[in-house]
């Protein structure tokens, strides 16, 4: 019998598309986090909730490329985690991460130009136009097919976050990086973007990693939710211990 081959009934065991072996990241003498091991599979929606200081936003950093690990390891597909932003980690902030002297259409564009013209910052010819039309085509897919010629102060709060998820999504990330993305708009408006986030993300199944605040939204739309938490503390050195996953937890995807 083929070793290589699984036996019949036996499934294949699937790798990681992202794995993370005993990570810490300090400043100096203060830990901001601790010993943190995770397996992520292609495709799932990651929440991650804790109370404020706890290191959310640190892994979020370092999951963009922006902060390096002190210790441990970090594998993108088996091989060494970016170490800087890069066209497969797409990334929505919460104030409004899109170009403020571009319309809608040319800052979806400028997503599909710049990994293609690395030189001179833009396309021609055929290719420009085909970038037109990818870039139209996203603005529809979030309901800004009517706002191509607009530029972001012309839109609202939903409508500028609904541009930041075209244009992060229409280069085709295999991950996207959400921080707290809807956090600054009013409550029937961010369910309007719940819903539209979680069409988008069953539709391509891209990898998603959304930090938030808001623990029933990390429910309704995380696969998987991620509590990050101190659980050591010493009062006569309080920077000597970082936060942990105190949780992981699975969650329904549909």
């Amino acid at each position: 019998m083929n070793p290589a081959v699984p036996e019949a009934g036996v499934a294949a065991v699937r790798e990681p598309q992202i794995r993370i072996r005993k990570l810490w990241k300090s400043y100096g003498d203060r830990v901001v986090l601790e010993n943190i091991s995770l397996d992520i599979q292609a495709g799932e929606f990651v929440s991650i909730v804790g109370a404020s200081g706890c290191g959310k936003t640190t892994f979020f950093r370092m999951l963009l490329g922006e902060e390096q690990p002190s210790r441990g390891e970090m594998l993108l597909e088996g091989r060494p985690w970016p170490q800087e932003p890069d066209a497969d980690r797409g990334v929505v902030f919460q104030r409004y991460s899109v170009f403020p002297h571009l319309t809608a259409l040319a800052n979806v564009r400028i997503a599909l130009e710049t990994p293609r013209a690395r030189l001179l910052g833009r396309l021609f010819g055929s290719a420009a136009r085909e970038a037109d039309d990818k870039a139209r085509e996203w603005l529809a897919r979030v309901g800004l097919d009517g706002s191509a010629g607009k530029f972001p102060h012309e839109l609202s709060g939903g409508m500028q976050q609904r541009l930041a998820l075209a244009q992060s999504l229409a280069a085709a990330p295999k991950i996207l990086l959400l921080d707290e993305p809807f956090g600054a708009l009013d409550p029937g408006i961010r369910a309007d973007m719940h819903a539209l986030m979680k069409s988008l993300w069953l539709a391509q199944r891209f990898t998603v990693f959304m930090v938030t605040h808001d623990i029933e939204e990390g429910f309704s739309l995380g696969s998987r939710l991620l509590v990050f938490d101190r659980v050591r503390n010493d009062p006569h050195e309080p920077q000597r211990y970082g936060a942990r996953i105190t949780y992981d937890l699975p969650l329904k995807s549909e």
